[in-house]
């Protein structure tokens, strides 16, 4: 791999329901540049995603549990409470923090969900930008997540269209030649945070691009990195 750059998408302002997230994403690049090329990496958060698509509910703010009943109605499962804070696994598999109901940038009593299907969302887009600048993308859809054993969030990936998640380098060998048996990077969320990095939670900045990456073709889909429950050791 050689240099890296990531450029954030300006223009793109706010989204309604009903809106085609693709032409506007499209309508941004080309009034500010860059223009998305060959192997380029696109990221977009998942809030525009799901304002599109409706995935807004109104909030009665005079309720104090109205917040916590709809997190208990996103979540398949709650894995822990403390307080306030419910640590939930969503219907698509992912654990976080109140299922993914978030009311940042969502405006005054607004709750955003996640998609329904995030990977066919990120597909959908990669589709349409891709035959419009005529080259091979890749698409993620991210979204801000905690960590269970870290202080801090990172943006991870839990969309992802046209290419492989994950770089599985089991069976390769390092700089000594020794075999990798356990080897596997979770590139989609590297790319993921190296975006977050210009697009800031409070510059109204929902896209970035992500040049240079040597990403592998693929379908797997951000579902595919979610552990089994046979694999998880800590559930």
């Amino acid at each position: 791999m050689g240099s890296l750059s990531i450029h954030p998408v300006l223009g793109v302002g706010e989204v309604s329901p009903g809106e085609d997230v693709s032409q506007i994403l499209i309508d941004a690049l080309e009034a500010n540049g860059p223009p998305l090329e060959e192997k380029d990496v696109l990221v977009v958060t998942h809030k525009i995603v799901s304002k599109a698509e409706g995935r807004i509910v109104e909030l009665d703010s005079d309720s104090p549990d109205a917040h916590r009943h709809l997190v208990e109605s996103e979540a398949a499962g709650v894995i822990r409470r403390r307080g306030n804070l419910v640590i939930a696994q969503t219907r698509h598999g992912f654990i976080c923090a109140n299922a993914g109901v978030d009311r940042s940038n969502a405006g005054p009593g607004r709750a955003v969900l996640l998609p329904l299907d995030p990977d066919r969302s990120a597909n959908r887009i990669r589709l349409r930008v891709g035959r419009h600048f005529g080259c091979e993308v890749a698409v993620i859809i991210s979204d801000t997540f905690g960590r269970p054993w870290r202080r801090g969030l990172t943006d991870i990936a839990i969309g992802v269209a046209g290419m492989e998640p994950i770089n599985d380098l089991r069976g390769e060998t390092d700089a000594h030649g020794m075999v990798l048996h356990v080897t596997q990077v979770a590139i989609a969320d590297e790319i993921s945070a190296a975006a977050d990095l210009v697009m800031q939670k409070s510059s109204g900045i929902p896209a970035a691009i992500v040049r240079g990456v040597d990403w592998r073709p693929g379908t797997s889909g951000a579902t595919s990195m979610v552990r089994s429950d046979e694999d998880d050791l800590f559930r």
